[in-house]
């Protein structure tokens, strides 16, 4: 390898994707291709990065293997800033095993990474978590230690377990300063301030407030009847009723609770439940059966009692009933929830971390452009759908798998 492309390989692992661009920018041999794309890719321009390397990949010969392997490598990782999150995971792990195999165990070990990070993006927490146990960071280079303890932080936080979340933050802090790569360190400032910010909202007695993630803990842990808006599931100290796929019996259940300790009329439940402007007696013999089988799901956690109005939650060991709602609640929150971290995702790729059907997400990106909340650019394969974060909120942390009612 010449002194050039040495020299510019060393600005790429500084950050310097300039510096890197001024000693291999006319050049069109294999390597130079390569680290070009890199170079690229850490300026932004991703379509041309890609192109890059997968020219850098052609080039080179048979016989260089392991420079193949790194040129798949580095376009997963374009995919995955691109949020293309339909890349074949088994060109990368083909591409991780070559890498082992021939000693290069840094390279092998972002390939894990990669593979690490784009199933905690599509909400796959045991697998991601099985894999990243597999990896000791001890001996890597201070930006894989970086990006390993922002995996962790990751998933700690999706789990609603803050002190290991805040723990992995500093670890990662402390390595990304020793790295000296400014993007490392904005991202994982950006990864603390998800900490201290709003992640839910209470709504109790009639009255709401912002939740921090660590209150949602603390609250997930008291004896409190927990409606919990973000998963869909009713919980108390450990007990807990999926709702997810019974869509009526948790309107239900939010309603009760919203109200708590006050009752709820049998029309506003209708109104609420079953969206009728006018409650018939047919609304009225649906709800029944209904709350007979919502009082059937909640038996271990409370009752549901008539009263002269309408029907009380009533809880059978808990003092308090709370309701753990979104902090934005619309009708495509899933979607804007996603596209609120400012990247540009492909519908496919929003399908697959939602757990729902492209055309639903197309669907719900539609309506969202009608009422300029998003904006696409690019066409066909290539269109990308973005927003601008929203102020003052972390969405994506309580999000359910799936878009609710479609």
């Amino acid at each position: 390898m010449d002194s050039l492309i040495t020299a510019a390989a060393h600005a790429l692992a500084a950050g310097d994707p300039l510096g890197a661009l001024k000693r291999i920018a006319l050049r069109d041999d294999a390597p130079a291709l390569a680290l070009r794309g890199i170079a690229m890719a850490q300026l932004g321009d991703l379509v041309r990065a890609k192109a890059l390397l997968r020219s850098a990949a052609r080039a080179f010969g048979p016989k260089e293997a392991m420079a193949r392997a790194r040129c798949v490598v580095a376009e997963a990782e374009i995919a995955l800033a691109s949020r293309d999150l339909g890349w074949p995971a088994k060109a990368l792990d083909a591409a991780r095993a070559t890498l082992e195999a021939h000693g290069d165990r840094v390279n092998a070990a972002h390939a894990r990474y990669l593979e690490v990070r784009r199933l905690l993006l599509i909400g796959r927490l045991d697998e991601a978590e099985h894999k990243l146990a597999a990896l000791d960071p001890a001996p890597l280079p201070p930006a894989l230690r970086a990006a390993h303890e922002l995996v962790v932080a990751g998933i700690a936080m999706r789990r609603i377990n803050t002190r290991t979340a805040r723990a992995a933050l500093v670890r990662a802090s402390r390595a990304a300063g020793v790295a000296g790569i400014p993007a490392l360190t904005a991202e994982v400032e950006n990864a603390a301030l998800v900490m201290n910010t709003p992640a839910a909202r209470l709504i109790a007695r009639g009255q709401e407030r912002p939740l921090l993630l660590e209150e949602v803990e603390a609250l997930l842990a008291s004896k409190a009847l927990v409606v919990d808006a973000c998963r869909h599931v009713v919980h108390e100290a450990g007990t807990m009723v999926p709702l997810a796929r019974r869509p009526v019996l948790f309107t239900l259940a939010r309603a009760l609770a919203e109200a708590w300790p006050a009752d709820v009329t049998r029309d506003a439940l209708v109104a609420r439940a079953f969206r009728a402007k006018h409650a018939d007696e047919s609304h009225r013999a649906r709800l029944r059966v209904e709350l007979g089988r919502l009082r059937a799901v909640l038996r271990p956690l409370a009752g549901v009692s008539a009263t002269q109005r309408g029907f009380a939650l009533v809880p059978r060991r808990a003092r308090e009933v709370v309701v753990l709602a979104r902090p934005v609640e619309e009708r495509h929150a899933a979607v804007l929830a996603f596209l609120s971290d400012g990247e540009s995702w492909s519908s496919s790729a929003l399908a697959l971390a939602l757990g729902a059907s492209q055309r639903t997400v197309q669907r719900a990106l539609d309506a969202l452009a009608a009422a300029a909340k998003v904006q696409s650019f690019g066409r066909g394969r290539a269109r990308r759908w973005m927003t601008p974060p929203v102020p003052g909120f972390t969405t994506t942390l309580l999000l359910p798998a799936s878009l609710q009612g479609d």
